[in-house]
């Protein structure tokens, strides 16, 4: 009853991949370049985002901290969605705008990276974590959609920006997991070498 439904998101999905291949691999590059300058140089990556992109920052924490595909010496990342007492005192004695921004001029340095996922780019505490990691001398990697929203002015030259080419929520996500684990791949690649049955 519903296979033609689920067939059409399959199809759905791997057009769009197909499509944004080309498109976002220079800015996908750029950004395992501004990953990889941070973690040889002892940086680390702050990822924050919410709700399914809160749940991207962690996975991608959990991939460079733990390992991605391969065995490799831990790599710095912190996912600022995870810790509930810091988002939940921010929020309540400050404003849930705030909840990133403190954090990043908490923990963060220069040379780090923020990635901030945002499916609008227009979330105002990734805008305002953002402007933080500017404060610190961060580079950005911003992963939106919808043609990047509010995100779009407060990026720098310096800063890298995935913008999926889509308006639906659901495939600007599928999309963004793939541009992570691309990431991943590509760091794990330039540590460790080729590795038998790879791209």
């Amino acid at each position: 009853m519903f296979e033609p439904r689920i067939e059409q998101h399959f199809i759905d999905s791997a057009d769009l991949k197909y499509q944004a291949a080309q498109v976002l691999s220079k800015p996908i590059s750029a950004a395992v370049q501004a990953v990889l300058e941070c973690v040889t140089n002892g940086g680390k990556v702050l990822a924050c985002g919410n709700g399914g992109s809160a749940a991207y920052a962690q996975h991608f924490a959990a991939e460079f901290v733990g390992r991605f595909e391969r065995e490799r010496p831990e790599l710095g990342a912190i996912a600022l969605t995870a810790d509930s007492a810091i988002l939940t005192a921010i929020a309540n004695d400050y404003d849930y705008s705030l909840v990133f921004s403190k954090q990043v001029r908490a923990l963060g340095q220069a040379g780090d990276v923020l990635l901030a996922i945002s499916s609008s780019g227009n979330s105002a505490n990734v805008l305002a974590a953002i402007e933080a990691a500017h404060e610190r001398d961060m580079i950005v990697v911003g992963l939106t959609g919808k043609g990047g929203g509010k995100m779009n002015a407060v990026l720098r030259e310096t800063d890298v920006h995935v913008c999926v080419p889509h308006e639906r929520t659901a495939r600007i996500q599928e999309v963004h997991l793939l541009a992570l684990h691309c990431i991943c791949d590509a760091v794990d690649h330039q540590l460790l070498g080729e590795q038998d049955n790879k791209p």
